[in-house]
């Protein structure tokens, strides 16, 4: 056989016959089925949601500078309160000082003895000289010609509000001092 007739003749299987009863039908295809519109309720909540996440980070920002502001606040009031402290201890340091004390003393009458004397709580016994001071003390209790305590030096004395321990008069501690100029942001002592 030649190839010719090999390509004519339909290729067969066994048992299986082509099937020339049925007609072939011809139909037009139904028009596609519309779009199916998304649904308005998932838009909604897609929008609603989004909206809401930009509301929730506003409120965060501002909350969040509120609260920076707040802390500022407070950092600068702590820090005023800590100066605060700080001058009422220094004020504290010197009414407690022990030459406050003595000048305190010394302006309500009492003398200080050049020999002191004791008592035992053990055993009650007075230890040291035993005999009461003079009136008259080599000791200056208000402390005139010693190093001066600028912590007390304008505060008044029990007795009278106008002494204090540099003098009878308030405010002569302060005297006129000529201050060092200042020359580039350091002090420098003017030598021409």
């Amino acid at each position: 056989m030649s190839t010719q007739t090999a390509a004519v003749r339909p290729l067969s299987a066994p048992g299986l016959t082509p099937r020339t009863d049925a007609p072939r039908r011809l139909h037009a295809v139904a028009a596609p089925a519309p779009r199916r519109k998304p649904r308005l309720v998932y838009g909604l909540v897609a929008v609603v949601g989004a909206l809401a996440i930009v509301g929730a980070q506003m409120v965060l920002s501002v909350m969040t500078t509120q609260t920076s502001y707040q802390m500022a606040q407070l950092t600068t009031q702590q820090r005023q309160l800590t100066w605060q402290k700080q001058i009422l201890d220094d004020e504290v340091t010197g009414l407690s000082s022990p030459q406050y004390i003595a000048a305190n003393a010394a302006a309500l009458g009492m003398v200080v003895n050049e020999s002191p004397s004791y008592l035992r709580l053990s055993d009650g016994k007075i230890v040291g000289a035993g005999k009461k001071a003079s009136y008259r003390s080599s000791v200056d209790p208000l402390g005139r010609g010693a190093v001066a305590n600028h912590l007390i030096a304008d505060t008044p004395l029990v007795t009278d509000p106008q002494a204090t321990i540099e003098g009878s008069g308030r405010g002569t501690a302060s005297k006129n001092v000529t201050p060092v100029p200042v020359t580039d942001g350091l002090p420098t002592v003017r030598t021409h």
